[in-house]
């Protein structure tokens, strides 16, 4: 593959991130034409029941589409849905060649959408910068094969594994560059959850507010026992986006109505033992098409989503900090009996933000001994 196709897919792939966050249940896509070497028309998918990136690319184009290739994150759909089959479209505009990003996770798709453009007569190329543009479409891909959702976990600590002091202290352990990133991060994802721990503590907003065009995600709190405040601002700030209150079944209505007053959603779970049923609370997220979710704490609501399995990837914002004492960890709650049930990291990258370091990751979930 040329340097340049893959130039040409790397655009495809910053036209798709315009999409994140806006266009659940769907994944994001992008997509540009190239006629003699030279982009004639772009698009990307905007939100659901939109026309996908393809059409927008050909609207772009207009009759400089013929004989232009086709660059785009994803394996174009070749089934009617709330929009047309983007094969069709593809094949009518006369387009020589589709380059794709990724096949389609999607069993109504997965290849048939390709197989579709060559029994058409046209060459197409698949897994040009595979790896991003699987990234791209993780959400999508983690609740096509599960119905759970696409789970970020992020964490900012010291240098000493630290993510507050002994009294609960944590601002500011990361500087204002990686708190503006995270603000960044909200602007891209469906929800942010939190635990009760950082509602009473932090009094947390938890909206997109630091970055240039945001738009507010839905935050969740997950409150088995009711101990946040009713007058918390997760709960009575103004915003676009609601707030969900996931808490455990069996809670009077009385309880229940000075959240309902602020317009709060409830989601009511079963409980466990002592804890809520994530996986089931999550499963419920995820039908309202919540399918990419920010962790952000605590370390309570961490340890637990980790030891179930549900945490994908972590950021975890590394400050030139050192607390020294006892303070928080990343974690709380039983930790890993021994280094070889440690939970690991794959796909690391690393990067700086001003004086932050900021690692990234996917979790790779092992056995672990009860």
């Amino acid at each position: 593959m040329t340097i340049q196709a893959e130039q040409f897919m790397q655009r495809a792939i910053e036209l798709a991130k315009r999409g994140l966050g806006r266009t659940s249940p769907n994944p994001p896509v992008g997509a540009i034409l190239v006629h003699d070497g030279k982009v004639v028309g772009e698009g990307f998918h905007p939100a659901a029941g939109l026309p996908h990136a393809e059409v927008f690319a050909l609207r772009d184009a207009g009759d400089k589409a013929r004989n232009s290739d086709l660059y785009v994150t994803l394996e174009p759909c070749c089934h009617q849905g709330r929009t047309g089959p983007c094969t069709t479209a593809v094949i009518d505009a006369g387009i020589a060649r589709v380059f794709v990003g990724t096949q389609d996770p999607n069993p109504q798709v997965a290849g048939k959408g390709m197989q579709r453009l060559r029994d058409a007569g046209i060459d197409v190329v698949c897994d040009l910068l595979k790896t991003e543009c699987q990234q791209l479409i993780a959400p999508f891909a983690k609740y096509t094969a599960s119905g759970l959702p696409y789970v970020v976990f992020k964490a900012a600590m010291t240098l000493d594994g630290q993510t507050a002091t002994a009294n609960g202290d944590s601002r500011w352990i990361s500087c204002a560059a990686s708190r503006e990133a995270v603000h960044q991060l909200r602007n891209q994802v469906d929800g942010i959850m939190v635990g009760s721990g950082t509602v009473k503590t932090d009094d947390p907003r938890l909206t997109a507010r630091l970055h240039a065009d945001h738009r507010d995600p839905v935050r969740i709190v997950f409150d088995g026992k009711l101990e946040t405040s009713p007058q918390a601002i997760v709960y009575t700030q103004s915003s676009d986006a609601k707030t969900i209150l996931v808490t455990a079944s069996g809670h009077s209505e009385s309880a229940l109505q000075p959240y309902r007053a602020s317009g709060v959603e409830i989601l009511q779970v079963a409980r466990n033992a002592d804890a809520l049923d994530l996986p089931a609370a999550l499963a419920e997220l995820a039908k309202r098409n919540l399918h990419y979710l920010l962790l952000e704490g605590g370390s309570v609501l961490g340890g637990a989503m980790m030891r179930a399995g549900l945490v994908d990837r972590m950021m975890v914002f590394v400050a030139p900090k050192l607390l020294g004492g006892v303070g928080h960890n990343l974690l709380a709650g039983e930790g890993a009996a021994s280094i070889s049930e440690a939970f690991s990291l794959k796909n690391l990258r690393a990067r700086q933000i001003d004086t932050d370091i900021l690692i990234e990751g996917e979790v790779q979930h092992v056995h672990r001994s009860d």
